[in-house]
């Protein structure tokens, strides 16, 4: 360049060599690449914090939302320049299936076959795979069913068995029922002796040894008892952004005492289909597997087989609608003094967006309470 401009007679006017060598120095060198590519990525990100930022602004000035709405709006576009995630948008199909087929190839040389958060049950892990990222599974049952028992034994066996970090909302138990629950199920301990203290003094070193073991699991609980969606998907989201690897499951007991937050409405159908898209979006957002608890319509005991079917889910067809994997919990012995199948529960799997239907048997040990996987012949039915 110096010499080009030295022979058409321009180099004094342009100030000579030394704005050549200015010049020489400005140029990026390669093997500043990566702290470039930083600056530019960092300078990207402050540009989409400042207008989510501004964008929260506008809303709050007019009060386009309730306030409670706006925070959970506020966090999540926080959350999304976090993790340069902000707006999906169309991606080639070749994408998708280099990345697909790179994790398929992974699971089929390492031999997996549980591919999300172990339930602990073996049977029901077979049919699932595991309870799946991203996924909202609905587990209902008529009241004194074991619905919480078996929430409790997800809760424990994810964070117990498989060091997953585990969310579990309480709005129906205290924190102290359950702390009582989990340490009569790691222990062998019967609860009702536990709560009325009638525990030999010859079985309180396995009650510490369960304690200690609880006490170093991820597991965290929630005994709030009045709880919206957004303040779920809130705190869900505080406590996925504090672990490393993320929640590997969400549990809520139980989802009709959920309020929709800001909904807008009074009425109850609407408001239960607000709150199981709420916590669709949470599992799609965090690609975590969410469990909620739900009840049954009074109609499945009117009927001479009350083994629960889709459409005794009560306000059953959002529910129904943006579940993934829906669960009944049917136990013979609450119906029939005289059945022959004393202590066991078919679990039934009605619906499974991704895989087979079925029914997997579990011991139930109510003096626990907890389930079991059963260790009588399998039986699977519609597989």
């Amino acid at each position: 360049l110096t010499e080009h401009l030295k022979q058409a007679g321009e180099l004094e006017g342009i100030g000579g060599r030394a704005t050549i060598d200015v010049l020489s120095g400005s140029v990026p060198a390669i093997s500043h690449l990566r702290q470039y590519a930083r600056i530019v990525r960092e300078n990207a990100m402050l540009r989409r914090l400042l207008h989510a930022t501004y964008e929260i602004q506008q809303r709050v000035h007019t009060h386009e939302a309730p306030p409670r709405e706006l925070i959970d709006l506020a966090e999540r576009s926080i959350l999304e320049v976090a993790h340069d995630d902000s707006r999906k948008d169309f991606r080639p199909i070749d994408q998708l299936l280099d990345a697909e087929l790179d994790k398929l190839h992974e699971l089929s040389r390492d031999g997996k076959s549980i591919t999300g958060t172990a339930s602990g049950f073996e049977d029901l892990d077979t049919i699932t795979g595991g309870f799946q990222p991203g996924n909202l599974i609905i587990l209902a049952a008529r009241p004194s069913m074991g619905k919480s028992a078996l929430m409790a034994n997800f809760a424990e066996n994810a964070a117990l068995g498989n060091g997953k970090a585990v969310a579990l909302f309480s709005l129906e138990m205290s924190e102290s029922e359950l702390a009582q629950r989990f340490i009569a199920s790691q222990a062998s301990i019967k609860g009702d002796d536990l709560r009325k203290g009638k525990v030999p003094g010859s079985r309180w070193p396995k009650i510490l040894e369960a304690s200690s073991r609880l006490a170093g699991s991820p597991l965290f609980i929630d005994d709030s008892s009045d709880l919206s969606v957004l303040d779920v998907r809130a705190k869900a989201r505080r406590l996925h952004q504090q672990h490393a690897d993320g929640l590997g499951l969400i549990l809520i007991d139980y989802l009709q005492l959920m309020r929709a937050g800001g909904s807008g409405t009074d009425n109850r159908v609407e408001q239960i289909g607000q709150i199981s898209r709420g916590l669709k979006t949470l599992a799609r957002e965090l690609e975590v597997p969410v469990i909620a608890l739900s009840q049954l319509n009074r109609g499945v005991e009117q009927r001479h087989d009350k083994r629960p079917v889709l459409s005794d889910l009560r306000e059953s067809g959002a529910i129904e609608q943006d579940a993934d994997l829906v669960m009944f919990i049917y136990r013979d012995e609450y119906y029939d003094d005289e059945s022959e199948r004393e202590g066991i529960a078919d679990l039934i799997i009605s619906k499974h967006r991704n895989g087979a239907l079925g029914t997997v048997e579990l011991t139930f040990q109510n003096e626990y309470p907890r389930f079991m996987s059963y260790v009588g012949e399998d039986r699977y039915g519609g597989m």
